[in-house]
């Protein structure tokens, strides 16, 4: 089972769960065509609202990045969802400006964690 984290940070609990599932599909947690736990074994397991788990799964259906299949289950997506180039190159130049503003504010030279975040690219490169 997913290993969870929820926090008392402000940010709505359906994003915190929606961020750590696209997370464990980018890391490769979870793969293509897996099963992920049904909305309501998610909610016991979190001890959230029902409503607040579909709220998730339901924008990662929209997004492409889950299938929900009625009476099935829920599995990762075969195929990632199709690229809008200026949307992604505008949720790219948004998640620059939310690591940068981060960074700062932890005291951390931003351009130490571009040089991270390349390494870890690289890294991820190597493992396909």
């Amino acid at each position: 089972m997913l290993d969870f984290h929820l926090e008392r940070s402000g940010v709505p609990i359906y994003l915190q769960i929606r961020d750590q599932l696209r997370h464990a599909i980018g890391n490769g947690t979870l793969r293509p065509g897996e099963q992920l736990p049904t909305m309501r074994e998610l909610a016991v397991q979190l001890k959230v609202d029902l409503n607040t788990v579909r709220h998730a799964y339901d924008e990662l259906e929209r997004s492409g990045v889950i299938v929900i299949l009625r009476a099935r289950g829920t599995y990762v997506a075969e195929t990632p969802p199709p690229v809008d180039v200026a949307r992604q190159a505008s949720k790219v130049r948004s998640l620059a400006h939310q690591v940068m503003a981060l960074a700062a504010s932890s005291g951390i030279d931003p351009a130490e964690v571009a040089n991270e975040l390349l390494k870890v690219a690289k890294q991820r490169g190597r493992k396909r």
